[in-house]
């Protein structure tokens, strides 16, 4: 295949400044990519995701993204499309920010818009998550939670485009010092189709942030993930549907990343409809171009 040149960018998304967040990679105008060369290219840049922006089927959708792990493609991530719209606007491809639409595998997701130019915020509606019924041996979940002090909601598979398993833990003490077995949860991850596990813990009634959050994908060659909206937002799913949310009027804020040297904030809301909003600040860090 010929090679081209594509503008690329690379942003750190749930970031109050750069290097806090979860980087991602961005091509833009990738039409002329197929999915086998967009796949080698997510896994060339070995970052938990890259986007591929592309002209939208709809004249619904304010742009069209793909997204692809450095091991899959995935109908749905939170922070590459947090991301994705960021980057939609500073590039120009629209400029109605009331009425940002995007379109991915997931269908057709609504984004607000909080602020103006780079310190803007962006607020998306993650797909409806549901629980799954796992058909892996409990032996592959009990190998995992075998030494996690396991709290509130029981360990349960979640689906909001990618699978998640969720546990939460007593605390978020419990979340920052835990110590995972890798191995156990990409054996678990790839008997039930799930992209990773996740922990999380409440923090002290009153205090910011009000879950610690850490997430874990070691089967896609991503033995801890810096933050992650589809987790946080498969999270908040669980926790509306047990009437356990934190935080106040169904608003609540997680913290993700500590334990490799960033502090990702993601911001999150159920709203009337039981729909889970997912949100938070982007940083631009590369601006340049790629040959592939």
């Amino acid at each position: 295949m010929q090679r081209t040149s594509h503008r690329y960018l690379q942003v750190d998304v749930f970031a109050d400044r750069p290097g806090a967040g979860n980087p991602l990679g961005v091509v833009m105008d990738a039409d002329g990519w197929d999915t086998d060369r967009m796949q080698a290219f997510a896994a060339w840049t070995n970052l938990s995701e890259t986007i591929f922006f592309l002209t939208p089927t709809t004249p619904h959708a304010s742009y069209r993204i793909r997204i692809f792990t450095p091991r899959q493609e995935l109908p749905f991530a939170g922070h590459p499309s947090v991301g994705a719209a960021w980057v939609a606007l500073e590039a120009g491809l629209t400029d109605d920010a009331d009425r940002l639409v995007q379109e991915c595998a997931a269908g057709l997701l609504p984004i607000r818009i909080d602020g103006s130019g780079r310190q803007r915020a962006i607020r998306l509606r993650a797909p409806r998550a549901r629980r799954v019924d796992a058909t892996a041996s409990p032996a592959l979940l009990d190998a995992v939670v075998a030494h996690l002090p396991i709290a509130g909601l029981a360990p349960a598979l979640w689906n909001n485009g990618p699978s998640w398993w969720l546990v939460e833990t007593e605390d978020a003490d419990a979340v920052r010092r835990l110590a995972p077995d890798l191995p156990a949860i990409a054996a678990l991850t790839q008997a039930t189709a799930a992209v990773g596990l996740a922990v999380f813990g409440r923090t002290p009634a009153g205090t910011d942030p009000d879950l610690a959050v850490r997430a874990f994908c070691p089967a896609d060659n991503i033995p801890e993930d810096p933050v992650t909206g589809s987790v946080n937002a498969c999270i908040a799913a669980a926790l509306h549907a047990a009437d356990a949310l934190p935080g106040n009027d169904r608003c609540y804020t997680a913290s993700q990343g500590r334990e490799l040297g960033r502090d990702g904030r993601v911001a999150l809301q159920v709203d009337d409809e039981g729909e889970v909003w997912i949100g938070g600040q982007v940083q631009l860090v590369i601006d340049g171009r790629v040959t592939w």
